[in-house]
């Protein structure tokens, strides 16, 4: 397995592959989508150990989502099942990407733990429990504080694991290598990773713009509410498949993985 640099320019391809890899199967990924936010959903409500469940999964899940598009991009269609494609190697596979997980959780809580040295817990009880957003609680300086401390952290906690279930389901890198090369696989590429995050926050940012303009032009708020979950869910399915091909393009190896 070699480690690629990659000019800034590939993480707009990166981008733009991820979109044209849902289009070709839309139904199929937004329903694998939807899959994956409702089990998540489900595991938090589970009291006591819920919400450290659901975070166990998401490693296991974006890999799930990073299988299924590479289905679609070999003419396949991606069946529910893929979801559990990080638990299918063996067991040797299974208990890598269960420890991943445990990583993955312990390193969020980790992170929410520090927010609330900040604001006294606010910001992480919102994020993980959920709950309404006040604007006086908004407006504090310590809560937007804690908010911005949380961001930072979770950035180098995302390198970690950006490309480690990939590498540990594919590849069959042990749990702390693919931490390790995960995290040197994306400092390498700091730039193309820069413009990749550029690029679907202004996708994101644009079409709220654009809903919320149309809304006010219709003169209807109900569209706005009605048009922007849907909007959202299908770019967050599209920002999971260009996900994919990140891994792909930081990663090359004589090895033909299924």
């Amino acid at each position: 397995m070699k480690l690629n640099v990659v000019p800034a320019k590939t993480g707009s391809l990166w981008v733009r592959q991820g979109i044209r890899a849902f289009w070709k199967q839309p139904l199929a990924l937004s329903g694998l989508f939807f899959m994956f936010m409702a089990s998540m959903s489900i595991l938090s409500i589970v009291p006591v150990l819920g919400g450290f469940l659901a975070l166990m999964l998401l490693p296991a899940a974006s890999l799930g989502l990073m299988a299924a598009t590479r289905e679609v991009e070999l003419g396949k269609f991606p069946m529910p099942f893929i979801l559990a494609a990080g638990f299918t190697t063996g067991k040797d596979g299974k208990r890598n990407m269960l420890v991943l997980g445990v990583c993955y959780a312990l390193g969020f809580i980790g992170v929410m733990g520090l927010s609330a040295l900040v604001d006294g817990g606010d910001f992480a009880k919102l994020y993980l429990v959920g709950g309404s957003l006040e604007m006086d609680t908004l407006m504090k300086p310590e809560f937007q504080n804690a908010m911005w401390l949380s961001l930072m952290l979770y950035l180098p906690l995302s390198m970690v694991f950006w490309h480690a279930p990939a590498l540990t389901h594919w590849h069959a890198v042990p749990v702390v290598k693919s931490m390790f090369f995960s995290t040197v696989a994306c400092l390498s590429n700091w730039r193309a990773f820069l413009v990749f995050g550029l690029m679907w926050s202004f996708i994101f940012l644009g079409t709220t713009l654009a809903i919320t303009l149309l809304s006010g032009a219709f003169g209807d708020n109900d569209f706005a509410a009605m048009a922007l979950l849907p909007a959202m869910l299908m770019l967050a399915a599209m920002f999971f498949c260009s996900t994919y091909y990140s891994f792909k393009d930081c990663f090359t190896s004589d090895v033909i993985y299924a």
